[in-house]
């Protein structure tokens, strides 16, 4: 059997399995634990809402927003 992720939480004596696993019962098993990072993720509005207006990038990227994230040609001749 190789390696699964599963979900679980900790009460600070045990821990609690968020979703369905199919595992032997009464087998002994290995546990690796880490600490889920995402939980405390800012939200993207959360984000966008603090840097409104704060970042700065070529006045073209709205219209060229390809070629800056992509690397596409450019669409059109835009002064800078």
């Amino acid at each position: 059997m190789g390696s699964i992720t599963i979900k679980a939480t900790f009460d600070g004596t045990s821990f609690k399995i968020v979703e369905p696993i199919e595992l032997e019962p009464n087998k002994e098993y290995l546990l690796t634990v880490e600490k889920n990072s995402t939980s405390n993720r800012e939200h993207a509005i959360e984000f966008l809402i603090k840097n409104a207006g704060t970042i700065h990038g070529p006045v073209d990227f709205s219209d060229e927003h390809d070629h800056y994230l992509y690397g596409t040609p450019k669409k059109g001749n835009h002064q800078q």
